[in-house]
């Protein structure tokens, strides 16, 4: 007799998974926090605590298992006009402050129902996007050319540059030792993982990424050593983490917000808009965690915006940027093999551990190591065979899939995720309305049978359908398969029935509750 084990997200070592997961993400997470804050405008050390706060705080908090928050690409040009519009960072924290309250009161109304209603093509459109951005986007940091911040995901970029344009200025001017160490760093990656997919426990146990970083810096001082035109420095393209001299320098990092601006306007205006964009992106990124989650877990979606509002908060009572649920970092916990929360927590441990600690060696690390990591996570969201399910899956789900994607890649995330809802509810609308109502007949009897809930999406295909009624029929109309109909479809109704006499057609209804016969 033969028995078997069913996995699950708490069989084993949780430190074999969750340890391991949380240190690639930190790798990943480590210079998106001082990119997107780079790209602010804001202090390079309000990235760092942003994404602390991020693991620490809001992973307790949080209903899901597998989120990572931090400071988001998608808010950078709001934070931007902000600081510059309040006239200083301190101002703006208290922005971040109201922002965080303002989604504390959206978790009490619970206002995390709105996630519920992005269709699945839109989401996995959004993955597979995002994907695509992040293989765009690392080439040329893989090659050694670092002129847009890490975490840019606009195709459109500062001057007269885009992303395809970059790619290619980057071809030509590309560093041989940068691309050196990202072509080593990921053929390591492929082969780590296939040796650790073939069943060897020491390449299970050893995440992959930190091999690759700890390879990418000693081939880096080789070069230094040995082939000095292959070497890179520091003001081209290693990490470039703030180093405090003593605890009294790193201490005055952190700042209070401004509450003299307190009655400002402008502060309230500006909270609200990062709350509310802030939230969308949470909710979306909550919805691609649930389904890149292999155990498919459901996230409780007000909890996280009640997590997200105390982390923003807090984030900006102590200097930090305003964080979300964050897709990339998020992606990477789960490829990662992350079970557990304790996985995104780690990940904010070893961020505050690191500032404090090892500062000097994180800013050894190439950038370009850390681009090839990137460039496989962003390979596994877009692989082929998600684009050949979605066409196999039919018309109403590939194409709100492929515009999302190509939404995403020629605008930014949030842009291409409303466009892909828009066509996503079309086709909604499209296939519902095809599907809600039938007319079979048999001689001159007719019946039409609602076989769902009917509402206004269907009032045009009702229309369409009993103007076919031909002239001294008998109409059947039948409501038992519909639950629910609304004032229009009634509407509707109430007008053939005025029209029948003229037209000799004699109506009868079944299991049809009008409210408006009462």
């Amino acid at each position: 007799m033969s028995s078997t084990t069913t996995l699950s997200p708490t069989s084993g070592n949780l430190f074999k998974y969750d340890g391991p997961a949380g240190t690639v993400v930190f790798l990943v997470a480590l210079p998106l926090c001082l990119g997107i804050a780079l790209a602010s405008g804001a202090p390079l050390f309000a990235g760092i605590i942003t994404g602390v706060v991020g693991g620490l705080l809001v992973s307790l908090l949080s209903g899901s298992n597998l989120s990572v928050s931090g400071p988001a690409a998608g808010l950078t040009t709001i934070v931007a006009a902000a600081i510059i519009d309040l006239g200083s960072f301190q101002a703006f924290q208290l922005a971040v402050v109201v922002a965080g309250l303002c989604q504390l009161i959206l978790a009490a109304v619970r206002a995390g129902v709105v996630g519920d209603y992005v269709p699945h093509c839109v989401i996995k459109g959004m993955l597979a996007g995002i994907g695509c951005v992040i293989i765009l986007k690392q080439i040329p940091h893989a090659l050694g050319r670092d002129k847009d911040y890490e975490g840019d995901f606009d195709f459109f970029e500062k001057g007269s540059n885009n992303t395809i344009t970059d790619i290619l200025e980057s071809i030509v001017t590309m560093s041989p030792g940068a691309t050196t160490i990202a072509i080593v760093s990921l053929v390591l990656l492929i082969a780590w993982e296939w040796r650790a997919a073939s069943g060897s426990k020491f390449f299970k146990i050893v995440p992959a990424p930190l091999i690759a970083v700890v390879t990418g810096v000693a081939l880096n001082e080789f070069f230094h050593a040995a082939v000095p035109s292959f070497h890179v420095n520091a003001s081209e393209h290693l990490v470039s983490l703030p180093v405090a001299s003593s605890a009294k320098e790193f201490a005055a990092q952190f700042t209070l917000p401004d509450f003299s601006a307190l009655m400002n306007p402008k502060i309230w205006r500006t909270g609200v808009v990062i709350a509310v964009v802030g939230s969308i992106e949470t909710l979306l990124s909550l919805e691609a965690a649930d389904k890149l989650d292999p155990f498919r877990r459901i996230s409780p979606p007000n909890r996280e915006l009640f997590a997200q509002g105390m982390g923003n908060a807090v984030s900006g009572m102590i200097g930090g940027l305003p964080l979300t649920s964050v897709v990339v970092r998020t992606s990477a916990n789960v490829y990662a093999g992350a079970r557990t929360r304790m996985a995104c927590f780690t990940h904010g441990a070893l961020l505050l551990i690191s500032v404090i600690a090892i500062p000097q060696f994180l800013n050894r690390i190439p950038l370009a190591c850390l681009a090839a990591i990137l460039i496989l996570v962003g390979f596994k969201l877009t692989r082929p065979a998600l684009y050949k399910d979605q066409y196999r899956a039919g018309w109403a789900q590939f194409l709100p899939f492929i515009l999302t994607v190509l939404a995403i890649l020629f605008t930014d995330l949030l842009t291409g995720v409303m466009l892909g809802l828009t066509f996503g509810l079309f086709f909604v609308i499209r296939s519902n309305h095809h599907a809600a109502i039938t007319v079979v007949n048999q001689e001159r009897f007719y019946l039409l049978r609602f076989n769902k809930d009917a509402t206004f999406v269907n009032k045009s295909e009702l229309k369409s359908k009993l103007r076919a009624i031909p002239a001294g029929s008998h109409l059947f109309i039948d409501g038992t398969r519909a639950f629910y109909m609304d004032h229009d479809i009634y509407e509707v109704l109430h007008d053939f029935e005025k029209l029948a006499p003229y037209e000799d057609i004699t109506l009868e209804y079944r299991n049809i509750d009008d409210p408006h016969r009462k």
